[in-house]
């Protein structure tokens, strides 16, 4: 049976839970018109989700790949247009590493464009009543490692498509910060199996807005 693999980070920075994970794991061994989808969690870790995010492409040789991380204080689905070759971070990840302006690749691109329909998943998305849309930044923390890790493991691999989506903190985390906006696990598993199934389905991406003016 052919596979997609979608991936969810561990808890980080103080959180007692981490809504990609959350979710992604509720999708576990679910068929999508015929199509198993594989769930697995990722560290916290500059250079180790990399690497367990290669062994599980290695190991699942999926048709598409998406990782799914945290974005607390965005208020949408986030589709990631690009992630760049650096790492730059603001904190510590799970392991205390910290690191500043280093390449995620040495002598890799300066970045790598997703090759999923982002706006046609974004368009979707929004026409079933879920806040989205695409991104042009996937930040410089452990989200954008282990999206340019993920294209440039794929670069050679054309037949695999694959990007990152961003999500909001759940209802309980936003609690905790106030003012925070959130969105309901409910919610992004739909939108979440929505991605999945616009990404198999679409080979050439809506040619609509979908830019910013800062």
């Amino acid at each position: 049976m052919q596979k997609v693999l979608i991936t969810g980070f561990e808890p980080f920075d103080g959180e007692r839970v981490n809504p990609s994970w959350e979710v992604v794991r509720q999708l576990n061994d679910m068929q999508l018109a015929g199509i198993r989808v594989v769930a697995r969690q990722l560290p916290c870790v500059f250079g180790a989700a990399r690497e367990a995010l290669n062994a599980a492409i290695d190991e699942v040789e999926p048709l598409l790949v998406l990782a799914i991380g945290q974005a607390g204080g965005r208020s949408d689905i986030s589709l990631e247009r690009v992630a760049i070759n650096v790492d730059d971070a603001r904190i510590p990840d799970n392991q205390g590493q910290q690191p500043i302006d280093e390449p995620i690749v040495a002598d890799g691109p300066a970045a790598y464009f997703s090759s999923l329909p982002i706006k046609a998943m974004a368009t979707a998305m929004r026409e079933a009543g879920i806040p989205a849309s695409v991104s042009q930044t996937a930040g410089t923390f452990v989200c954008n490692h282990v999206m340019y890790g993920l294209l440039h493991h794929l670069h050679h691999r054309p037949h695999i498509k694959g990007g990152f989506i961003h999500i909001p903190y759940l209802p309980e985390q936003a609690a905790a910060h106030p003012g925070a906006p959130s969105m309901a696990a409910g919610t992004v598993l739909f939108a979440l199996e929505l991605a999945i199934s616009i990404a198999l389905q679409v080979e050439h991406d809506l040619k609509i807005g979908g830019g910013a003016t800062h």
